[in-house]
């Protein structure tokens, strides 16, 4: 396929990819009524490569102009591929260099939480956790160490959002997904389907994580809440059972991506 040249970053044909550098800004504009809604950005070879894979489809796709390398497998014919200059690529990332390729993808509807419970075994549930970095490392973690879905309260960040996604190696999207209501109502669906649920905490009064013991029938689900406040006292209220990571050297607690890794081994061990 033939590259389009732009070097324009005010150029119309580009203007999907403009304003990664705000995050507030872009959250508005992918927002419902924003003038971007229904699209996501991925970035880098591996994640778009991953976000095809998982059948999301592709509007365009920008370009290094330099770029000399093939193109991410899955790509169709009729996708516009822009060749970006360096002011086109200075605009959008702050960097004379970007990761090779961005691409803007179409959402999907979003399943309920129901949906991504039915069948599950294993989930990760998050409450305020609103960087994308940890959001991250957590859904990379979650599909490493067998964990089925994610539930996310409405106050966690877009787990699309472009940092989360390539932070995560773009697993996200091979994570099932779905928004909750505000806890602790949200949790309600938790307890239809079955599910115990485990608060993680750094409480030292809580239960060690080295006595958690699960049959690979069980269904469990961990709650998490944001890096330094955690989880809410009403969300804490609302679980019974909690679970600590035995720490060492004077540490009173591990960055939330961290803790997440950790217990997400302990969930998956036995599960085929």
């Amino acid at each position: 396929m033939a590259w389009i040249p732009v070097d324009d970053p005010a150029d119309p044909r580009i203007e999907e990819f403009l304003g990664l550098r705000d995050h507030e800004l872009r959250r508005r504009r992918e927002a419902p009524g924003g003038d971007l809604e229904g699209i996501f950005i991925v970035e880098g070879d591996i994640v778009v490569e991953r976000a095809l894979r998982a059948g999301y489809r592709m509007r365009s796709a920008l370009v290094d102009a330099t770029r000399s390398a093939p193109l991410p497998t899955g790509i169709g014919p009729d996708v516009a591929v822009y060749a970006a200059g360096p002011e086109v690529v200075l605009r959008i990332t702050g960097m004379g260099v970007h990761r090779g390729v961005m691409a803007s993808m179409d959402r999907r509807i979003e399943p309920t939480a129901a949906e991504v419970l039915a069948g599950a075994t294993r989930v990760v549930v998050l409450e305020n956790v609103n960087n994308p970095t940890n959001l991250g490392v957590i859904a990379r973690s979650a599909v490493a160490l067998g964990i089925d879905g994610l539930l996310l309260d409405p106050s966690c960040c877009d787990p699309l959002y472009r940092r989360a996604s390539r932070v995560a190696m773009g697993e996200v999207f091979a994570l099932p997904w779905a928004r909750t209501e505000r806890f602790p109502r949200g949790l309600d669906v938790l307890a239809d389907h079955g599910f115990s649920l485990l608060a993680l905490t750094p409480d030292p009064t809580a239960e060690s994580i080295d006595d958690l013991v699960l049959d690979p029938s069980d269904k469990a689900a961990l709650v998490l809440g944001a890096e330094g406040p955690g989880l809410t006292d009403e969300t804490m209220d609302r679980i019974g059972r909690r679970i600590r990571i035995p720490l060492h050297g004077g540490v009173d607690s591990l960055n939330v991506g961290v803790a997440a890794g950790i217990a997400c081994y302990v969930l998956g061990r036995g599960r085929p």
